[in-house]
């Protein structure tokens, strides 16, 4: 079964309250007969759509193929959560890659949230400064606390507050935390209008973007100078480089990639306008996010509604009843809200690594691939389309740093992959239940 077609309608964005909220954007027309650029995108989320602008602006014929619409895939249909650093701490990439590196990647994800604030403020896109990080233990928020001093000594960012429980209850008036912490440097927005901004601003820049137009096999040129051709149902497309940006639905167009990069599927639910009750859920504009390993994440829309995401499984199809999967943890976090009405719920498909940092990679000469954000994709998916577009133009340094981070395979490959991951995400959930 194709992922692409697997849960939605074709060309059509997903019933989700940001499809509902979300600014107009004249379909672009499917690549129709054969076509020629020097540079072939695949995919129309925020790493394909950063890639085509930045190319664009440097002169690059660029064509970008997305099989339904742009921000169809997990751009479109996340929390909205521009969240600060790597998906890894900085203590953990110290241990893994020594400080000299984990240094490098904070800069870099650093660099992702300025790009991202900058293309939001282009194309008119609403930020809200502020995320909590809601802690369900001591050990935790030690943890938590000791990390944040890290941060200040050794990084120079101060923008992270530790919250005591009365202090955090304060802001997230809820019983499932023992406290929590508050970052002022990071915050949320609406996540498609961020990727129908960036495709406007890619259309101006000159970039050909082509919706409805499934890849559905490429032939890589075999040596660095040799060009690639893309196929799709009604046409072709040659290029003399190509970026690969599918994240969670490449999979069988690159084994290479999909070796290491696992699919899996998300949950987001809203609720009705709350009114005077937004004061029971959040009493701040600000985005949270938990410790489970299946993270709970929500935050309230422009008119007081809480959206709120929680719930995962690693099967092509969704649910049938998505509202009934996230209600449960909803009602965990906020049990004073069950009277309350659902009027959205949807699904998407991000994917993961082993590791948890994501998978930058070159599966075939003059073929760059970045995916696997494992969740903290808004920004970095942004900066990563910058980094490969930067890469074409034989600037390598960025990508090569990411890259240096390439996830292990999963154990069995693509054929072993989910059941073992299945039962490796069994074990941590009831690590969850148990309170570990």
């Amino acid at each position: 079964m194709n992922l692409l077609f697997a849960n939605d309608r074709r060309g059509e964005y997903p019933p989700s309250l940001y499809a509902e909220t979300r600014e107009p954007l004249e379909p672009f027309a499917p690549l129709m007969g054969e076509a020629r650029a020097d540079v072939a995108i695949v995919g129309g989320g925020y790493t394909g759509l950063s890639a085509a602008l930045h190319l664009a602006r440097a002169g690059y014929s660029v064509a970008l193929l997305e099989a339904h619409r742009v921000g169809f895939g997990a751009s479109g249909r996340n929390g909205g959560q521009l969240g600060s650093g790597q998906r890894l701490e900085v203590d953990a990439l110290e241990r893994m890659a020594g400080p000299e590196t984990a240094r490098r990647l904070w800069d870099l994800a650093e660099e992702a949230k300025a790009l991202t604030l900058d293309l939001a403020r282009e194309s008119g896109v609403a930020f809200a400064p502020g995320i909590a990080h809601a802690f369900r233990s001591t050990r935790e928020f030690d943890h938590a606390k000791a990390h944040i001093d890290l941060l200040a000594r050794r990084y120079g960012y101060d923008r992270i507050e530790p919250l005591e429980r009365e202090a955090f209850r304060a802001i997230l008036p809820s019983e499932a935390y023992l406290a929590g912490e508050l970052d002022m440097g990071a915050g949320h927005l609406h996540p498609l209008n961020l990727a129908i901004g960036m495709a406007g601003l890619a259309r101006d820049a000159g970039a050909r973007i082509h919706e409805g137009s499934a890849v559905t096999r490429i032939d890589h040129g075999r040596t660095a100078g040799a060009a690639s051709t893309l196929f799709t149902d009604q046409g072709r497309l040659i290029a003399d480089h190509v970026i690969l940006a599918a994240n969670g639905y490449l999979d069988r167009l690159e084994p290479k990639v999909a070796a290491r990069v696992m699919p899996i599927n998300n949950y987001i639910v809203a609720t009705e306008p709350l009114g005077a009750r937004a004061a029971e859920v959040l009493t701040r504009d600000i985005a949270v996010h938990d410790t489970k390993f299946v993270v709970n994440y929500w935050r309230l829309s422009p008119d007081k509604r809480l959206i709120f995401g929680g719930g995962e499984t690693i099967t092509y199809r969704f649910p049938a009843d998505i509202a009934a999967k996230v209600r449960k943890p909803l009602l965990e976090v906020y049990p004073l809200l069950a009277d309350v009405k659902l009027t959205h719920a949807w699904g998407g498909t991000l994917a993961i690594t082993r590791s948890r940092m994501p998978c930058f990679t070159r599966p075939a000469p003059n073929c760059l691939s970045a995916s696997g954000y494992s969740g903290h994709g808004l920004a970095l998916a942004t900066l990563a389309g910058k980094l490969m577009a930067k890469a074409v133009a034989g600037q390598a340094e960025g990508f090569d740093v990411m890259a240096k981070m390439l996830p292990p395979a999963f154990p069995g490959g693509t054929l072993l992959r989910q059941p073992l991951l299945v039962a490796g995400m069994t074990w941590f959930a009831l690590r969850d239940r148990l309170g570990f």
